[in-house]
């Protein structure tokens, strides 16, 4: 079990914003994770940041498609709600995803109604 400081864990919260604000910019530059100092101290390198920043879209839209089904709204509309909430995230995975060559798997408002929540 690795234990994290406070210091690591505010440190790990910097450089996501950092990362964020960068995407802000420019999600597709590909310097966006240079000039991290801990990167792969805290995250393992980029890969793991990303793996951190999916997992937190990924929960984000898990609690807003529960919302919208108790709203009577589809996955599809909530999908999108959190895209214009949080643009510079989608922003950066979208372009994390074209860099890698995984359009087929990124996610689109009609495979997120697909799935059926």
């Amino acid at each position: 079990m690795i234990l994290m400081s406070w210091a690591d864990l505010h440190e790990r919260t910097r450089i996501v914003h950092t990362v964020l604000a960068r995407a802000a910019v420019d999600p597709d530059d590909p310097g966006i994770f240079d000039g991290l100092g801990d990167l792969d101290r805290l995250f393992g390198g980029p890969e793991g940041l990303l793996l951190a920043l999916g997992h937190r879209w990924r929960n984000h839209l898990d609690v807003k498609i529960e919302l919208g089904l108790v709203q009577g709204r589809s996955a599809a509309q909530m999908y999108r709600e959190l895209c214009t909430e949080q643009p510079e995230l989608r922003a950066l995975l979208d372009a994390q995803y074209r860099r890698r060559n995984l359009d087929a798997v990124a996610p689109v408002p009609e495979r997120v109604g697909a799935r059926g929540r």
